[in-house]
């Protein structure tokens, strides 16, 4: 198993369903809960655990969750205000070392982590057939309607999933 893609790597057709558009709200709507139910029982210990070598512990995999997905709801809003909006790409790593750097509890970034998703999946749900076709330019990876965040984000909420699990399904076993 590559244990940097558990679930391989993000693949998006424009030509999708309803019933996939449904089930990608319904990925990134479970996550929080998923995440909770998965970390359950695990000491601060296991928590520390990087899922692989040179990887991120699981503290860290849920901290760049929230990071990821609070700025997914912010180039939402900027692709629903503006026209094909450049959005702005950040430093993961540095970004979750802040977060290290003044000791934030694990149940606020879960917490946080449950409300950015309930916004997300509000303003997922709200979109008209137009809105989810407005789109927004990473400099990084190209070009996004909505309908490919959504499916993006579906994916980010179970690779990172499927990395946690990486170490609680050995330690728990």
């Amino acid at each position: 198993m590559n244990k940097q893609y558990p679930i391989d790597k993000f693949s998006y057709s424009e030509d999708h369903s309803p019933e996939e558009r449904e089930s990608w709200l319904d990925d990134i709507a479970l996550l929080p809960e998923r995440i909770r139910n998965e970390i359950d029982g695990c000491s601060d210990d296991i928590l520390m655990i990087p899922y692989r070598e040179n990887g991120w512990m699981i503290r860290e995999v849920i901290t760049h969750l929230l990071d990821s997905h609070t700025n997914a709801i912010i180039r939402l809003k900027l692709a629903l205000t503006e026209d094909d909006p450049v959005i702005r790409p950040y430093d993961q790593n540095a970004w979750v070392e802040v977060e290290e750097q003044f000791d934030i509890p694990l149940e606020l970034t879960l917490q946080m982590l449950e409300d950015t998703h309930e916004k997300m999946i509000r303003i997922y749900e709200s979109l008209t057939e137009d809105q989810w076709k407005r789109t927004y330019n990473n400099p990084e990876a190209g070009s996004f309607t909505l309908a490919k965040s959504a499916a993006l984000y579906a994916w980010h909420s179970n690779h990172h999933l499927a990395h946690i699990r990486l170490v609680t399904q050995h330690e728990k076993s």
